[in-house]
């Protein structure tokens, strides 16, 4: 149990630092432990991941389980936590309205719980502001500071200035953008400061600041790419390129690498097994194969286990798809 909780955290902490591919690798390796032992399976990190990589399928699935499960055992954490992580993947696609129906559960109905402040309201904040619902984003700037203030550190106090930007025009707005940027920078939170970069480059380019535009959306752009953050990624691909800026080809290198336990998976499949077979020699259920294989499919750009054997060849090792 000890292990389970200890994976667990590693995986938030990378997670949160935008290393989502770790955060898979232990998240698959969880699983095979969870599926030996008994411990329930809790679906939380899988479900940041998928909304910070913008899959929208992939959440929905997720958060139909969970909130499925969370409603059976009166859980009302977990419906906040989908509606914030609904929050992160629609604001990411650039789908304001939708982030703010997504989060608007977590902000308004669990107003004393640790989702309220400071990661949902921020969320809340960034939404409400993009289509135009001042009063709530200022309710909700409101209710960030009941948290950031006594917190005292960078990351709560970078967001905060992040969000005050938002709300904030010329010169002020700038001075909160380049106030977050500086303290996200003291940080390991590399989404948010990432997060930061592209709305202080969104800003700039509104304000007709092309050049200085590009210097932020660029880092943003770099930063997402890295992370494999793909919804994030093209909207700030998108920006850079209403600046006039010619953007090479964007290859997020996360969608072409298999992790371990997706390439035994996915030569197993090759070689004929059917997920129950799969999913007994793997200890894993057959829910969890045919999770994995939407995944490899997905990442190997193919439809059918009849092209595993073309695109999955003898010599591919984890992390490297030949």
């Amino acid at each position: 149990i000890s292990a389970c909780l200890v994976g667990s955290e590693m995986c938030i902490r990378d997670s949160l630092c935008g290393e989502l591919s770790t955060a898979e690798a232990l998240l698959d390796e969880l699983r095979a432990t969870t599926a030996v032992t008994g411990i329930p399976v809790h679906r939380y990190v899988e479900i940041w991941v998928a909304a910070l990589r913008g899959r929208e399928p992939e959440v929905s699935s997720l958060v139909e389980d969970l909130t499925t499960d969370a409603k059976a055992r009166g859980e009302g954490f977990a419906l906040a936590f989908a509606g914030q992580a609904g929050a992160v993947l629609y604001n990411g696609l650039g789908r304001y309205e939708d982030a703010c129906v997504a989060v608007r559960e977590a902000v308004d109905v669990a107003p004393y719980s640790e989702l309220s402040t400071p990661s949902a309201v921020a969320e809340m904040v960034e939404a409400a502001a993009r289509v135009g619902e001042r009063r709530i984003a200022e309710r909700a700037l409101e209710r960030l500071t009941l948290s950031t203030r006594p917190s005292g550190g960078d990351w709560a106090l970078g967001v905060e200035a992040r969000s005050r930007a938002l709300l904030s025009d010329g010169d002020a707005a700038d001075r909160f953008y380049q106030e977050a940027i500086a303290r996200l920078r003291r940080t390991r939170v590399r989404v948010q400061l990432a997060r930061t970069h592209l709305l202080y480059g969104e800003w700039l380019r509104r304000e007709r600041r092309r050049l200085d535009a590009r210097d932020q959306l660029r880092t943003a752009l770099e930063l997402f790419t890295s992370m494999g953050a793909e919804a994030f990624a093209a909207r700030a691909e998108r920006e850079l390129l209403a600046t006039g800026e010619r953007v090479r080809k964007r290859r997020v290198e996360t969608r072409e690498q298999l992790t371990a336990q997706e390439i035994q998976i996915a030569r197993l499949a090759r070689d004929g097994l059917s997920n129950a077979e799969m999913g007994a020699r793997l200890f894993i259920s057959q829910h969890t194969v045919a999770y994995h294989l939407r995944k490899v499919f997905s990442k190997l750009d193919i439809t059918s286990r009849n092209q595993l054997g073309r695109a999955l060849p003898d010599s591919v090792s984890a992390g490297h798809v030949a």
